[in-house]
């Protein structure tokens, strides 16, 4: 039964004094490699693990530090990258961790450092971005610890606490499966189990009437969590990085991606133990295993001699809604009288092509990860950058002029819940709808009395199935962007979209010597395998200025479908196709019995050869184990 105790890793701080500002540099060698791990004690397998370790090293800074994390690849057989999740890389956009939009992935072997400085307080996490990867072991909370926050007199101690789904299975092969013929309806693979700090059965000592922040981040690929405390109730204070006006609640929900702040206050009263309680969202599961436990428990631990209960059944889920939340700077509803506005409309969908996989895709495009990363794309094509149709279609490009209050409209046409995150920003919710309100009408009546004059803002929201969100932010810092659903199976099947924000700012930005993009990231490029990535040109690479308009040559997605096809029917086809390649199989294993018997002189049948057919004439009707040969 695991305990909890503080996650202290090693960290070499060189201290920057002036007569105002002391800041830190925080530097983390960080060595990719395979260990064994079994967190929920039932299955055994390999697992991605930072210098031998697994669950790996949580990141922690202060406001204001710089932090270098160097990553030596040992995986031997995958590439790998690191995005440092809702931290905004104001100023270093190539430091985004997204392989194949911000930087090349960092090849088996190759060394690759991650330099920026944290100026946001909050819950954070690091994560693989590369090839649906961190689902097996590449993910740890980044706590970026704040000396002026709002909340700073009113607790005291603090623990983080990670929720997360599991699989037993590594994910190439999942997802091979997943993006197949053979998985025409798009079905996601169901997580094995749920955990809370990367294990079950925590047990997490408390002292009487203190208060305790936790910080809660929900790592997982794909499972949304219920989270409460039995008996207790707690208050909300922070959301993805942005204090909220307390408010109070007994359950909240999480979706992959989420993080949360909350203030628990204990009982004065040391005679009990009490269930602290994750459950997986299984509306998100097409099928639901019958050996599936959809829930993990830990326990806050009032005395070590009294017995750890059993959570108690619940009626039903009631968490805190966190479109309801404010944030503590009052923000108020953009855009400002002054500020231009760019508005544009996405609607997802889940949808088959025409090698009979499900795709997803944000107005019919579905995203394919193009030659070169997008931000070099970004920073070598001049003028052109501002040109969507440089970036290729199969990106999802969308040009960002700088500040202006840019507004998405999403539909989501597809009747799951989905958490869709922007990188570079957070952004505010304006209106959510309920599940199944269909798209977001502009011109109906009181379309926009809804909308809140001080919304909630975060880095990951949910839309509804069947509903809609309309979010905004401003376009203040330049960089190549990824918006995309946050489960991790969408992640692969094309949920994304670029968006390439003030082109020709950035290219100032980064032309400056003391702001290039460093040489480990285009060495990574010049080592990738089977041959180097180019770090130039428009998406397929080409670099003469009378060519980026063409596109010959760049990643594409397979074809569309012909006209009348559709999941269900290319289900019924290869259901179909199964059914026949059995029967093929059964018509040749009973042949195959026959000619056995027959070549050990019974039966005296004669195979005779008519257009392509064989036929069989019997002379004899003899029985061979059990079956009878001949009429």
């Amino acid at each position: 039964m695991a305990t909890f105790l503080p996650s202290i890793s090693s960290v070499w701080l060189i201290i920057f004094w002036s007569s105002y500002v002391h800041a830190a540099t925080r530097v983390y060698d960080f060595e990719l490699g395979w260990v064994r791990a079994n967190p929920d004690g039932q299955f055994e397998r390999p697992t991605i693990g930072i210098n031998g370790q697994w669950p790996i090293p949580r990141i922690e800074a202060t406001v204001g530090d710089r932090l270098v994390v160097n990553v030596n690849n040992q995986l031997g057989n995958q590439t790998a990258s690191l995005h440092f999740h809702g931290i905004f890389q104001n100023g270093t956009t190539e430091m985004d961790g997204s392989a194949g939009v911000s930087h090349c992935p960092i090849p088996a072997g190759s060394r690759f450092t991650y330099n920026f400085t944290v100026d946001q307080p909050g819950t954070y996490w690091y994560h693989s971005h590369n090839q649906g990867q961190y689902p097996d072991g590449l993910r740890g909370p980044l706590i970026v610890n704040d000396p002026k926050s709002p909340y700073a007199d009113q607790y005291d101690d603090e623990l983080v606490l990670t929720l997360s789904d599991w699989y037993y299975d590594q994910m190439p092969g999942l997802i091979s499966s997943f993006i197949s013929v053979a998985n025409p309806t798009g079905a996601e693979p169901v997580p094995d189990s749920a955990l809370m700090n990367d294990t079950q059965n925590l047990q997490i000592p408390v002292q009487p009437g203190k208060t305790y922040m936790i910080r809660l981040v929900n790592m997982a690929a794909f499972a949304a969590q219920y989270f409460w405390i039995e008996d207790h109730s707690f208050t909300i204070v922070e959301v993805d990085g942005v204090y909220t006006e307390p408010a109070e609640t007994d359950m909240i929900y999480l979706t992959a991606a989420q993080r949360y702040s909350i203030l628990l206050t204990t009982k004065n009263d040391t005679s009990s133990n009490f269930a602290i309680v994750g459950s997986m969202d299984q509306d998100l599961f097409d099928t639901v295993p019958p050996t599936l436990n959809p829930n993990v428990t830990s326990y806050l631990v009032y005395s070590p001699s009294a017995p750890l209960p059993s959570p108690s059944p619940l009626p039903e889920f009631t968490p805190f809604d966190d479109f309801l939340l404010t944030p503590q700077d009052r923000t108020p509803l953009l855009p400002s009288p002054s500020t231009p506005t760019h508005s544009l409309t996405l609607n997802m969908k889940m949808d088959n092509l025409l090698d009979g996989a499900n795709y997803a895709f944000f107005n019919s495009i579905t995203y394919v990860p193009p030659l070169l990363p997008s931000l070099y794309t970004a920073l070598t094509t001049g003028p052109l950058a501002t040109n969507p149709t440089i970036y290729g279609t199969n990106t999802n490009p969308f040009i960002l002029s700088p500040n202006q209050a840019v507004e998405i409209v999403l539909n989501n046409q597809d009747p799951g819940k989905h958490p869709f995150h922007l990188h570079g920003h957070n952004f505010q919710a304006v209106y959510r709808s309920d599940e199944n309100a269909g798209d977001y009408d502009p011109n109906a009546a009181n379309a926009t009395a809804a909308f809140r004059p001080t919304p909630m803002r975060r880095d990951t929201f949910m839309v509804k199935p069947n509903g809609h969100i309309v979010l905004r932010f401003t376009s203040d810092n330049p960089g190549v962007w990824l918006f995309h659903c946050h489960i991790e199976w969408h992640v692969s099947s094309g949920l994304s979209a670029t968006f390439i924000e003030a082109p020709l700012e950035l290219q100032k930005q980064k032309s400056r010597p003391d702001n290039a993009i460093p040489r480990d990231h285009y060495d990574a490029c010049a080592a990738a395998k089977p041959s180097p990535i180019p770090t130039k040109g428009n998406a397929a690479g080409k670099t003469d200025s009378a060519d980026l308009m063409d596109l010959d040559g760049a990643t594409t997605s397979p074809r569309p479908l012909p006209p009348g096809f559709t999941g269900g029917g290319i289900a019924a086809l290869v259901v179909s196709c199964v059914v026949g390649l059995v029967g093929v199989a059964v018509v040749a294993w009973y042949g195959a019995g026959e000619w056995e018997g027959r070549r050990e002189g019974v039966g005296g049948g004669v195979v005779v050869v008519v257009a392509g057919r064989e036929e069989r004439e019997e002379r004899e009707g003899k029985m061979v184990g059990g079956r009878r040969l001949g009429r």
